[in-house]
């Protein structure tokens, strides 16, 4: 009997470890979804309700790809806000399109459960263990982790690399050998050697640098088309970058929203919702430490980060901390982007000349 093929769309590079996860835990073969496109967000706009957040689209978008490169099982790994429940629509708006496919939706698994993860996924794998289960989770949590901290390393960095594209090749290096790991330990050393990699990569970086830190909704300030890689535009003008809002600092985050609460006391009394808690947290973080601005990224629609926006500003009033606000669509304009990020660069340069 052939092997079912699996699938999930694109989410900036996370689907990496999710292959590794899916092809560890079950007897399927692994189809990874094409590139986001315009091509995806048309195809998830035209089967999609008009006035649905980006993010549905997107994803319903790559189901299609998904679908169209011969993938039988669809994975639908849920989310922090309305997105969870977007599962059950995406599968059907996919049955009316005539596809035949299976479909694992984690929004209705407890993923903190080891036993319900279990029970999901025995029927695809009737030689599933709890040990195969155990060691592959956390294989698969440490790439997360691990890809999470060279991001990171890299936003902070690859504005000032004297080779360019240089940074991206040693990463995405890193993200191949990965693939095919056996074990934490062989896990741990690909890391040890293309971190280091990343460290000894040589550039060429200013004393005080404009720093810039990117907040906002979920999927779009993680998913780099969906901002139309807002994180390389600024890094070409030469701007560390600092966006804290990963699979690390919110899954795995655990006894997350008790810290968070105490962080925007005096600016939120109760919890908006989604990630909305996260962006008014990291904006009071990234004004105390003086940064030259904020961006704030959202999917048009997105209802906590549109409640957040008002707090913000509360927040860029009494930290003197300028905040630029982006909405995005599936009719947001390339041009547009630029133009207000070339206005924004040059408005915080001329903000640091005059403050020195």
């Amino acid at each position: 009997m052939a092997k079912k093929k699996i699938s999930f769309p694109q989410f900036g590079n996370y689907c990496i470890p999710f292959e590794y996860l899916l092809t560890n835990i079950l007897n399927v073969d692994y189809i990874i979804p094409p590139p986001t496109t315009k091509k995806t967000l048309e195809l998830g706009s035209m089967h999609s309700p008009d006035f649905v957040c980006a993010p549905f689209k997107y994803q319903l978008g790559g189901y299609i790809e998904a679908l169209e490169a011969g993938a039988d099982v669809l994975f639908q790994v849920g989310g922090v806000c309305r997105l969870c429940y977007y599962g059950e629509l995406h599968e059907q708006i996919l049955k009316d399109l005539g596809y035949k496919f299976e479909f694992i939706n984690f929004s209705n698994i407890n993923i903190y459960n080891p036993v319900d993860i279990y029970n999901s996924f025995k029927k695809y794998n009737s030689k599933l263990s709890a040990s195969n289960i155990t060691v592959t989770l956390l294989i698969c949590i440490e790439m997360v982790k691990m890809m999470d901290e060279m991001e990171i390393f890299i936003r902070e960095n690859v504005g000032f690399e004297i080779e360019n594209g240089s940074f991206d090749k040693i990463y995405n290096e890193f993200l191949d050998k990965i693939r095919q790991v056996k074990s934490k330990k062989e896990l741990k050393k690909i890391y040890s050697i293309y971190y280091k990699k990343l460290k000894d990569n040589p550039v060429i970086k200013p004393k005080n640098p404009l720093k810039v830190g990117l907040i906002g909704e979920y999927y779009t300030v993680m998913e780099p088309f969906s901002n139309h890689f807002m994180e390389k535009e600024l890094a070409k003008k030469g701007i560390v970058v600092t966006r804290t809002m990963n699979v690390s600092n919110t899954v795995f985050w655990l006894g997350r929203e008790k810290e968070l609460k105490k962080k925007v006391k005096g600016y939120l009394k109760y919890d908006i919702g989604a990630t909305g808690i996260d962006t008014i947290s990291e904006a009071i973080e990234l004004a105390k430490k003086k940064y030259d601005g904020i961006i704030h990224v959202k999917s048009f629609g997105c209802t906590p980060e549109i409640d957040a926006m008002p707090v913000l500003q509360n927040i860029s009033n009494d930290y003197k901390i300028p905040i630029l606000y982006f909405s995005f669509d599936s009719q947001t304009s390339e041009t547009g982007i630029q133009t207000r990020l070339e206005a924004f660069y040059d408005m915080i340069t001329m903000r640091k000349e005059k403050n020195k």
